[in-house]
């Protein structure tokens, strides 16, 4: 299948059932923003030879160099100073995802971004679209002629993320969510099949630790606490429905309200029962991952991403051992089985001040060539066009496509209507529910206290 098809299939899906409404409803202000054209030439030609203008770009992201996208976006960028333009340099600089907020927030208060740096959809880029700080990446694209590289469903998620009918960011996935689960450790515990309900799920939990297998693991350790709260999220929605956290944020609903609270309880109780093994809070999501590939334990959240590690030589469990199955339902009338949690990854978005043609020329190769490289070196879907075709795609990448190409319905990750603050307090305090040093009740209301605060 070639990615066209999918970008037509996904766009109907994301634009008439896409989570309506789950980013911030600030499109009239943040449409509002400057137009970037003051800051380049109007009168520049992009259909021709790129003019290999001097350029130097500092690059922030929270991969380093040797891991996931920043091999990606390194290759890129060495790949177009070697094949296109000589002139082209570029600093990289690596940043605690822990840190990325702060040290973001504090660089736009100094007009002081980098050229090029990763952030968060949702309501953290709405703040810097609101204060005129990044490039309206929409518009740049017609003016160089590259929108159609970006497929129609990954601008639709960023624009609902945002509230904009046009994107201040580029995607670095098109992805869902969901569990991956060792296939073997499955059939050792009896399990002949992965769980379609929540009963199942928490059915299988108790097998696989009956057989002395760790049923579960996830990012706890500080800083990559998401896949933690993924996992209360996936317990939330499908009990209170897709728009659960959005109603939360939108103050229709309270975090401590009761369904809110049994959600997060219910993550706590399984910590308590021995679920995700021990010393939750030490396991960074890299090590999770190993853990799955490894036997070491049965079941892990991560997204459709996953797909480029379990790609690797270093997937110990092979080419087919590893399964993938979507968040079990518990009211199909609130969340069913075909609606799944989705997102554009951590994005990048490009400095206002500091854009200029030579960085047009950049952003041009950038999303005319990132989907080829990444479907050639991690087999990753990325949100933008590319050529390969099923029959070279690997089985892992194959599912992927396939579990897309089944959702009807999409729901967001915990934090992404939430402000910083609020966040911050989400994922720092995740850690205490899953040691028992804080129960449902107490969770939720060190949540619902930030969002007060930052009201």
């Amino acid at each position: 299948m070639k990615k066209r098809a999918l970008a037509t299939l996904m766009s109907t899906v994301m634009v008439v059932s896409l989570i309506a409404g789950c980013g911030d409803s600030t499109s009239g202000s943040a449409s509002s923003a400057t137009s970037t054209s003051s800051q380049t030439s109007s009168g520049s030609d992009f259909s021709g030879e790129d003019p290999k203008l001097t350029k130097h770009m500092k690059i922030s992201t929270i991969w380093a160099e040797d891991n996931d996208n920043g091999v990606l976006i390194n290759k890129i960028a060495q790949d177009y100073k070697d094949n296109v333009n000589p002139n082209f340099t570029w600093e990289y600089e690596y940043i605690p995802s822990a840190d990325l907020t702060t040290k973001i927030t504090t660089l736009a208060g100094a007009d002081d971004l980098p050229d090029m740096f990763a952030y968060e959809s949702g309501k953290p880029i709405v703040e810097l679209i609101n204060a005129g700080k990044i490039v309206d990446i929409g518009a740049e694209l017609k003016r160089i002629g590259s929108s159609d590289y970006v497929t129609p469903s990954a601008t639709s998620l960023l624009q609902t993320l945002s509230g904009t009918n046009t994107i201040y960011d580029l995607p670095l996935g098109l992805n869902i969510e969901g569990f991956w689960y060792n296939k073997a450790l499955f059939q050792q515990a009896g399990i002949s099949a992965p769980p379609a309900t929540m009963d199942e799920f928490e059915e299988d939990l108790k097998k696989l630790q009956d057989a002395g297998i760790q049923p579960l693991v996830a990012g706890g350790a500080s800083g990559e606490t998401w896949g933690s709260t993924r996992v209360v999220n996936a317990v939330t929605v499908r009990t209170l429905g897709n728009d659960a956290m959005k109603k939360a944020a939108e103050g229709q609903a309270k975090y401590t309200d009761q369904g809110y609270v049994d959600a997060a309880q219910k993550v706590a109780d399984w910590a308590a029962a021995g679920y995700f093994g021990e010393g939750i809070n030490t396991v960074t999501m890299n090590a999770a991952g190993q853990m799955l590939m490894n036997g070491q334990a049965a079941i892990f959240y991560n997204g459709s991403w996953f797909a480029g590690n379990l790609n690797s030589e270093d997937n110990a469990a092979g080419p087919d051992g590893i399964g993938y199955f979507n968040v079990p339902v518990v009211d199909a009338s609130k969340s069913g089985a075909t609606d799944y949690s989705m997102n554009c990854g951590n994005i990048l978005c490009l400095d206002k001040t500091k854009y200029d043609d030579g960085t047009a020329w950049f952003l041009k190769y950038f999303v005319e060539h990132i989907g080829d490289v990444a479907m050639e070196t991690e087999g990753t879907v990325k949100g933008y066009t590319y050529k390969t075709q099923a029959s070279e795609m690997s089985g892992y990448t194959k599912l992927v496509l396939d579990e897309i190409g089944k959702a009807t319905g999409a729901f967001t990750w915990y934090e992404a209507t939430m402000g910083a603050e609020v966040s911050k307090t989400a994922q720092e305090n995740v850690q205490l529910l899953l040691t028992g040093d804080m129960n449902g009740q107490q969770y939720m209301e060190s949540i619902q206290e930030a969002f007060d605060m930052a009201d």
